[in-house]
């Protein structure tokens, strides 16, 4: 792959820590510098990169959607080793006896080895948008076509529509990308 900007990368890195994001969504490069930034008290050069999750559009089980953030993550680091840390986001979705429920897992990864993870919270969707996905479309395809919308993985996504803007995409993922950060502020404990 090219990356005509990756001198730019380097020269503005070099007093800053850099982030890769296994995404261009602007929602999870949004969070992902807030969160590290908010944790760590210190900027970063954060950007995204398109890196396969190597799982289904739609992921479905914790399985599987670790698994898509792991990828994005690591899949980062290869096509960008000279970052810091490389952050994959991966939302995914099951069902239990209760309906379908969305959720997003993160995964971290430092340039010495270190790694985090977390699940962000859990909420459940409306059977009209339920029935769209086991009928194979994407949660953000599905959410659009249900409510109208354009485009709202790039902005409030689900949880944003459905909380009526109360809870964002941005702010959703944010507290689990702080969470995934634990063992970086604890290294001690994590590295045994």
């Amino acid at each position: 792959m090219n990356f005509p900007k990756r001198q730019n990368f380097q020269a503005a890195a070099a007093d800053k820590p850099l982030i890769i994001v296994g995404s261009k969504n602007p929602v999870k490069i949004a969070c992902t510098e807030s969160a590290f930034t908010e944790v760590f008290k210190q900027n970063f050069l954060v950007n995204g990169i398109n890196a396969s999750s190597l799982v289904s559009d739609q992921p479905k089980g914790d399985q599987e959607t670790f698994k898509g953030a792991k990828n994005r993550a690591l899949n980062s680091k290869s096509i960008f080793p000279e970052a810091d840390y490389w952050v994959g986001i991966e939302g995914g979705i099951s069902e239990d006896d209760l309906g379908m429920c969305a959720f997003a897992w993160i995964y971290v990864e430092n340039k010495n080895g270190l790694s985090g993870k977390a699940k962000t919270g859990t909420f459940y969707i409306p059977e009209g948008v339920a029935k769209l996905v086991r009928g194979g479309m994407e949660l953000g395809h599905a959410d659009d076509q249900f409510f109208t919308k354009e485009n709202s993985k790039q902005s409030g996504g689900s949880v944003g529509l459905l909380t009526q803007g109360v809870l964002d995409r941005e702010r959703y993922y944010h507290q689990a990308i702080i969470l995934a950060l634990i063992p970086f502020l604890n290294e001690k404990l994590y590295l045994s």
